[in-house]
């Protein structure tokens, strides 16, 4: 029987890097602030698990700046296992927490690329799952996704949700990551739990788009569609390098953790600098309610059959990327977004604007 626990969503001060020697001021401050987190967290229930909100490590100045994807791959994406992540296991074992955090890493099988990997490490700090991000933000992120290299991904890694959607099975539950923008389309949330996920990583997501309510109807939609809990975590304040003393909040806060009912249970709503959420996560009740619900267990009741009727046209290209490098922003705007918007016209599954 698993135990209710203690989950956090770190919302840490990031700085972005220009090499990754710069990541150890991210990491410094989140033993810092994992520390803090851990003790007084653990006053009712004890800590079991951590999130550390993707763009913590290395911030986002691939995105923000336009940076070239290759010289990014080569000065700052790291590797998975690597230093980095020999050193958040050792605070997983410092602490006895299974430790879910994102970096931007290279792959050995995609020399000159790096994907946005969101990975798991725990309580002996070694890292029992990877998961690579399968929708970016898609007008800036210059992140390589597993669709983009559709034909290589499946020869390496088959056509199973594995490939795509893993999902740790540990003594905490199962766990699996929505990373961001994944979070915007339902069929992501779908595909984990599909596989078996109970306690899912959410990962930030920017202002406006949190004050406007967008970031929580999301995430409390995909934890109630699919009847598991979401740690919602977004980043505090960002200064765009190391010597910046310009600390904006890009964020807007909102970080939550959410019950497979779709409730808060815990809540933090600032973001203009360093903190954490914290709720109760009980695996236990997930499970009673998966097995007795007569209604709102939804995913027992789906016709497949039906649904895969939506999508028998292909929409968005794959193999982007599979012999270049991603667009930078102009590019993609001209070369994929202008033409998705006019595949959906002329399909005429949107109606055309008047003049």
């Amino acid at each position: 029987m698993i135990e209710p626990y203690q989950a956090l969503g770190l919302v840490p001060t990031m700085r972005g890097i220009r090499h990754r020697d710069e990541i150890g001021t991210n990491l410094e401050h989140l033993s810092h602030l994992i520390k803090a987190a851990s003790w007084l967290s653990s006053l009712d229930l004890p800590v079991r698990l951590i999130a550390i909100p993707e763009g913590a490590l290395q911030g986002f100045n691939d995105e923000v700046l336009d940076l070239d994807h290759e010289d990014f791959a080569r000065e700052c994406a790291i590797d998975i296992p690597g230093p980095e992540t020999d050193y958040l296991g050792a605070l997983a074992r410092q602490w006895n927490v299974f430790l879910m955090a994102q970096a931007k890493a290279r792959h050995p099988e995609f020399p000159g690329r790096f994907f946005n990997i969101g990975f798991v490490l725990s309580p002996e700090g070694e890292v029992i799952l990877r998961h690579h991000k399968v929708v970016p933000l898609l007008p800036v992120e210059h992140s390589v996704t597993p669709h983009n290299v559709w034909d290589r991904w499946i020869e390496l890694y088959g056509r199973g949700l594995d490939a795509f959607y893993p999902v740790a099975d540990t003594e905490i539950g199962r766990l699996g990551f929505l990373m961001a923008n994944e979070g915007s389309y339902p069929e992501n949330a779908r595909g984990l739990a599909m596989n078996g996920a109970e306690v899912v990583y959410r990962g930030p997501y920017p202002h406006p788009h949190v004050g406007n309510g967008l970031f929580e109807i999301q995430n409390r939609a995909r934890a109630l569609d699919n009847n598991m809990y979401l740690i919602a975590c977004n980043v505090g304040t960002y200064y765009l390098h190391a010597e910046s003393d310009v600390p904006i909040d890009t964020f807007g806060g909102g970080s939550a953790v959410i019950d497979y009912r779709g409730q808060i249970v815990g809540r933090h709503d600032y973001s203009g600098g360093s903190s954490w959420v914290a709720g109760t996560v009980d695996v236990e009740a997930l499970r009673r309610f998966r097995a007795s619900a007569q209604w709102d267990n939804w995913i027992k009741d789906l016709t497949t059959e039906q649904y895969q009727l939506i999508y028998d046209q292909p929409v968005y290209p794959k193999n982007l990327y599979l012999d270049r490098a991603p667009y930078g922003h102009a590019e993609y705007r001209r070369e994929v977004i202008d033409r998705q918007i006019e595949l959906m016209h002329e399909r005429d599954i949107w109606v055309r604007p008047d003049k």
